[in-house]
């Protein structure tokens, strides 16, 4: 089963959003196996968007995702990293399609709610920065067999 790193960035926490998101990933069968409220630290903000350093919008990238709290999250499935990349929608949100979490509440891109890892190797090294080990909970739900062969 593959893993994906979400986050739930500051302004869907704000806009209270984040029961929605995490309805979204369960009805479509995936597994929660870890979930935290983070105050994202200026170190772990730095990590996180390492590959922006050197573009003009990493100050205000930083800014932002320290703002307010952060949900974390770790989810379970095969193929959940692709699927999660067509649940979010397209990063900006006017480009996004309706049903997508972006399309249906996202506005701009600097306030697109969400970010999913991209590919499994950037899901494996941000699961890695945000969560240790200890803090992810390996369970299989009674309706697993209701969803793979």
């Amino acid at each position: 089963m593959e893993r994906t790193f979400i986050a739930i960035k500051p302004d869907g926490v704000q806009r209270k959003l984040v029961g929605e998101v995490i309805r979204r990933f369960e009805a479509k069968g995936f597994t929660l196996i870890g979930l935290k409220l983070v105050k994202v630290s200026q170190t772990l903000a730095e990590n996180h968007y390492a590959i922006h350093r050197d573009r003009p919008f990493f100050n205000s990238l930083i800014t932002f995702i320290t703002s307010s709290p952060v949900v974390a999250m770790v989810w379970e499935g095969e193929g959940v990293v692709a699927a999660a990349r067509k649940i979010i929608g397209a990063t900006n949100p006017l480009n996004a399609e309706l049903g997508t979490i972006r399309g249906d509440f996202g506005v701009s891109v600097g306030r697109n709610l969400i970010h999913g890892s991209d590919a499994i190797p950037t899901a494996q090294q941000e699961i890695s920065l945000w969560f240790q080990e200890e803090e992810l909970v390996n369970w299989q739900p009674s309706l697993t067999s209701w969803l793979y062969e």
